[in-house]
């Protein structure tokens, strides 16, 4: 039996974003000589599972997320030399400051997904974008396997750190509830996180100019950010901004429906809600960047301005419903080649070993 402690996560079940999605996956789709137990926050989680399909739950009194992530993720590591897992899984670079110290006590294999560079995201101040390049640093420095989600990661680590990594996205079959109707309405979709670096404002300016429907998903009144541009373009005709929506069955009624979709994410390695969209076999319009370039195998059309994405648009308008199947069927290729929860997993338990 190989004891896997997973470190990072807000926990399960997934209520969160991608990590917990993957953890729930690996969890679910867990060989028979694979345990898991995963650190949690009693923040999260009204009601606290002492397991959950299969793995245990082990829950912290911190936040997840947020300066108290750092915390989080020290103090799972702290209980875990305790517990003397085989494998320690870590997803994120915050508590991996500690892993200097960690090491020095502990036998544990220890495995990072050091996520998608997150000390570039523009939300960060100085600050907390030097203490996350050190915890990148100090994670690749002191991890006996660090995984790349993209190849674009690999670079990085193989031209900043001189270390090879491997890579493994993530899987987005799970968004695929049901089959696919075939059919399509007249709008365009975008979902995303409301923050600057996912080209949110670019988006809506390039949609203001046009007369195709958009409807655009997100965390609206989580930041100023977001609340300023739901005033500045609730009322523009074509474009609907909907707020965040969580049932599967839902989220894939919209994906289903959508003409095509927008995706203006720029960092963050291999995006979850870019490989869920691309099962659905509709074309992409992806923010031009080499994190978007590797996932869709450069297949997808690309933007990077208002004034582009409107060009690439209209320019694809005229092609007609030919092209838009061959855009879509590449996407969907892809997506079943590379990104399907039994690859994922499966490559997971090998780093096990």
């Amino acid at each position: 039996m190989k004891k896997v402690f997973v470190v990072g996560v807000v926990g399960i079940p997934a209520c969160y974003g991608g990590f917990e999605t993957l953890v729930e996956n690996l969890v679910e789709k867990s060989a028979s000589d694979v345990t898991y137990t995963v650190f949690c926050s009693e923040h999260d989680y009204d009601v606290q599972l002492s397991e959950h399909k299969g793995a245990k739950l082990l829950y912290l009194p911190f936040k997840a997320n947020g300066m108290q992530s750092i915390l989080y993720d020290t103090y799972a590591l702290i209980k875990s030399l305790f517990y003397r897992p085989d494998v320690v899984l870590i997803l994120g670079v915050s508590g991996c400051v500690f892993l200097p110290i960690f090491k020095l006590f502990s036998r544990s294999k220890v495995i990072v997904n050091i996520d998608g560079l997150e000390w570039r995201r523009a939300k960060w101040g100085r600050f907390a974008r030097a203490f996350l390049k050190l915890s990148e640093k100090l994670a690749v420095a002191f991890s006996d396997t660090v995984i790349s989600d993209n190849q674009a990661i690999y670079d990085h680590v193989l031209s900043c750190y001189k270390r090879h990594s491997e890579v493994i996205a993530y899987g987005g079959d799970h968004a695929m509830v049901r089959a696919v109707s075939g059919f399509h309405d007249s709008y365009a979709l975008a979902l995303c996180r409301i923050e600057p670096e996912n080209n949110v404002e670019l988006i809506l300016k390039a949609f203001a100019d046009l007369d195709i429907p958009l409807k655009f998903i997100g965390n609206w009144h989580n930041s100023e950010f977001g609340r300023r541009l739901k005033i500045e373009y609730s009322n523009v005709a074509n474009i609907e901004l909907i707020e965040p929506v969580y049932d599967p069955e839902e989220l894939f009624a919209y994906r289903d429906q959508c003409r095509f979709y927008v995706h203006g994410h720029s960092a963050g390695g291999t995006n979850p809600s870019l490989v869920e969209m691309m099962f659905f076999a509709k074309p992409i319009f992806a923010f031009n960047c080499n994190f978007n370039r590797y996932s869709t195998d450069g297949k997808a059309m690309y933007f990077d301005s208002p004034d582009s994405l409107k060009t690439i648009i209209l320019s694809w308008e005229k092609t007609g419903d030919a092209a838009a199947e061959e855009i879509g069927r590449a996407m969907n290729d892809i997506a079943v080649q590379r990104y399907t929860w039994a690859k994922v997993t499966q490559a997971y338990q090998k780093l096990y070993q």
